[in-house]
């Protein structure tokens, strides 16, 4: 199937490390559909890690066809490059598909890649850990096991509430782990990355669906989220990692051609980044969906605007002396 990005150029990836054109638009990628954004900022540049959505189009298809997670990077925001499949779901090998949403931490010059996979040992999904030496891979199973399996919460009696994991690692090094669909689930971990340092804790936030990331800017936590369904994008802030949140409004509208929405957000080379995905490419659907982002300036009182999802996307934005591409 040939692709065509309406008001950008975009050329196929070749090979597993090719160069992606200077879009500058939404979606960033043409030549591939791409879902569930996570981020990472290193050595100056920004690696970005998204689900490949491989679905045919509907009817063909009517659900999530998800195997691997693709990683680009930057320097610019407008130029990015193409490192092909960071990894697949079989690298866990207790999984049985399903590479939906993930997100990524360096830790000890290590890079801990946490993941939503099908966890065949309770027929749900579960969260897997995979470490590597470098951000593009190769990954490897970090434990050999799910980190977080369905039985271990009891919230709701659904397959697919032990979702969508956000690691975040506090000023002082303590990581901590937040997922959930219906309802946000959070623990500690301990600095390994790899093992609970304490009990599984909940919640309520009004309207959670999913998608919980946590960033901290200015002594400050915030938490974005995807509430109801069809989702917009949200966020609450608090004092401490653990709650109490305080609610603080819209941050993005709902899409129009798919439910989800699913946001990272990022600080890069002095500015403030939002990750999310729609479904705006010829033939995009509910399950064939486009990563874009959009630049943001965080109101003077520390509070975050309402974002409007754009072609456009951000301007350009370089590091002075960008490191090798890795």
């Amino acid at each position: 199937m040939k692709l065509q990005h309406l008001g950008a150029l975009a050329l196929a990836v070749a090979g597993a490390c090719a160069s992606v054109p200077a879009l500058a638009a939404n979606p960033l990628f043409a030549d591939k559909f791409t879902a569930d954004p996570a981020v990472l900022v290193d050595n100056g540049r920004l690696y970005l890690y998204a689900g490949h959505d491989e679905a045919r189009p509907k009817p063909l298809d009517k659900d999530f066809v998800m195997n691997e997670w693709l990683v680009y990077s930057t320097c610019d925001m407008k130029t990015w490059k193409a490192h092909g499949p960071a990894l697949r779901y079989d690298v866990f090998k207790w999984a049985g598909g399903s590479a939906w949403a993930s997100d990524i931490a360096k830790v000890g010059g290590k890079y801990y890649f946490y993941a939503t996979v099908h966890d065949n040992s309770t027929n749900a999904k579960g969260i897997g850990v995979a470490v590597a030496d470098s951000p593009t891979g190769p990954f490897r199973d970090a434990i050999g096991k799910a980190l977080v399996t369905n039985d271990m919460t009891k919230e709701t009696d659904i397959a697919w509430d032990d979702i969508d994991p956000g690691i975040f690692v506090d000023d002082d090094g303590t990581p901590w782990l937040f997922w959930g669909n219906q309802t946000l689930k959070f623990v500690k971990l301990k600095k390994n990355m790899i093992e609970m340092d304490g009990d599984i804790q909940t919640t309520s936030l009004p309207h959670y669906t999913e998608a919980p990331y946590v960033h901290k800017r200015n002594g400050i936590y915030y938490l974005s989220y995807s509430r109801e369904f069809p989702e917009h994008t949200v966020y609450a802030t608090a004092k401490k990692v653990t709650g109490p949140w305080h609610y603080r409004g819209k941050i993005m509208d709902q899409n129009k051609k798919t439910p989800t929405i699913h946001q990272a957000i990022a600080d890069f080379n002095g500015k403030s980044y939002i990750f999310y995905h729609n479904a705006e490419l010829p033939e995009g659907d509910e399950f064939r969906r486009s990563v874009a982002v959009e630049e943001f300036k965080y109101n003077a009182d520390g509070t975050i605007p309402f974002i409007p999802q754009t072609k456009e996307g951000p301007a350009a934005n370089p590091t002075p002396a960008c490191k090798p591409q890795q």
